[in-house]
């Protein structure tokens, strides 16, 4: 009995973690930092397409220093 609890445990711990897993990276991304500067600078301007990317660029000289860092990575990371 205290095996077949022990099981279910395990289970449903790492179903938990494959959860929590897949939805912290979209939450705390770089582009967490992008959030209010997106809302301040390009209000209106629909998500997907890469629209909002094409918004904070064209705005590039008024994004936050957090949010201009995390674009940076960004850039970094898809140089390498």
């Amino acid at each position: 009995m205290f095996a077949r609890e022990l099981v279910i445990a395990s289970l449903l711990s790492v179903a938990l973690l494959s959860l929590l897993a897949s939805v912290l990276p979209a939450a705390s991304g770089p582009f967490e930092y992008c959030k209010a500067d997106a809302e301040r600078l390009c209000p209106g301007v629909p998500m997907g397409g890469g629209r909002i990317v094409g918004c904070l660029k064209e705005h590039k000289m008024e994004v936050s220093v957090g949010c201009a860092r995390a674009i940076q990575k960004i850039k970094a990371e898809i140089a390498k």
